[in-house]
């Protein structure tokens, strides 16, 4: 993900300019410290190798001992279980060096982009979280304006691309190294849904059997998230990566757009997957405008066919529903009801036309 500092670059409203393109007042940069930003960087990523060391080494040991997924059987931080035997740790190096290897290229290929366009942007911070899978992602920071549309597109694009590309070999390889066992699969009380790529994968393989009935070795695992990240990192709003593709192709178009999705995440988030309110959450944190980014040059033949890419990876990647507890129901008439009662509290104009201009 990458996210621009919430100030206001050139208009508090991102894309209003009536007469014509302005000089855009870039405030002189600050004393900087690389070498801290750099041992920060350093410091998370440490830590987050760790938590996911961590969290692959159960994976990996359930795995290896036929017990369902995500149960943890040695406790939630085992640290007599590893004492007894340090090299348990290296069961977590498949799970963590591939979940981080699809991370970093995403994040890589945001600040290469960044670098290519003379754009300032900070390495990757990564977020070491205790989660089953020990970590909540990472994100760069963009410390300076975009100089142009086709700088915002090929910086927003680049992250998703360059981590899609990774997480496909894994899953290739992951899936290869899974196994069959409908009856474990069914035990864990917790129950993945797959995007499109994985029965395309799956096919490719020539694996003539149900999803349902695979159990992931945790490589597979790991491509999971991966897709899962690409996902939400492309949805069409706010300064998500898929918001600056969308507004480096439809300016006027991107804060009803963003607003459109925060109607559609909040719903979501309460009766499919209580994730979406994180997503509803960075919508509203980070608002519906855009930062300004000059007109010209404007986007060429190549842009609109990566687009179409874009498209296709966020198509094979969405999960609405990623994880299902065990006694998880959904009732339809509850979530058309909050829709419509969301639309009427914010008098949301669906019809109205757009209000900006490209």
């Amino acid at each position: 993900m990458a996210l621009s500092d919430p100030q206001p670059i050139g208009s508090t409203n991102g894309d209003r300019f009536p007469l014509g393109t302005p000089e855009i007042d870039t405030p002189e940069p600050g004393p900087e410290n690389p070498t801290r930003r750099f041992g920060l960087a350093a410091a998370l990523l440490f830590a987050t190798f760790l938590t996911t060391l961590l969290a692959g080494m159960q994976l990996q040991n359930d795995f290896l001992n036929n017990q369902p997924l995500f149960t943890f059987s040695q406790g939630i931080l085992p640290l007599a279980w590893i004492a007894q035997q340090p090299s348990r740790l290296l069961l977590g190096i498949p799970f963590s060096a591939t979940l981080l290897l699809i991370l970093l290229s995403h994040e890589m290929g945001h600040y290469v982009a960044c670098r290519c366009y003379g754009v300032q942007a900070t390495l990757p911070y990564f977020i070491p979280f205790p989660t089953p899978i020990g970590t909540l992602g990472a994100f760069i920071r963009i410390l300076s304006p975009f100089p142009s549309r086709a700088a915002l597109f090929d910086i927003g694009i680049a992250g998703p691309i360059a981590g899609f590309l990774v997480a496909v070999p894994a899953l290739v390889l992951g899936l290869a190294f899974s196994k069959v066992d409908l009856a474990l699969v069914s035990a864990s009380n917790t129950h993945l849904a797959y995007p499109a790529i994985f029965y395309l994968v799956r096919s490719a393989e020539g694996i003539h059997l149900p999803m349902s009935d695979i159990y992931l070795h945790p490589v597979a695992l790991a491509a999971w998230v991966g897709m899962l990240a690409t996902s939400l990192n492309l949805l069409p709003g706010s300064q998500l990566d898929g918001g600056h593709i969308l507004y480096a192709l439809w300016p006027r178009a991107h804060r009803n757009l963003t607003r459109m999705l925060a109607v559609v995440l909040l719903p979501m988030g309460l009766f499919l997957w209580t994730g979406w309110l994180i997503w509803f959450a960075v919508l509203l944190i980070f608002g519906a405008d855009h930062p300004y980014v000059p007109q010209a040059p404007g986007l060429n033949q190549r842009h609109k066919w990566l687009a179409l890419f874009a498209l296709f990876m966020f198509a094979v990647s969405l999960m609405p529903v990623p994880v299902q507890s065990q006694g998880w129901t959904l009732d339809w008439h509850k979530v058309v009801d909050t829709v419509h009662r969301l639309l009427h509290y914010l008098h949301f104009p669906l019809a109205s036309p757009l209000s900006a201009s490209e």
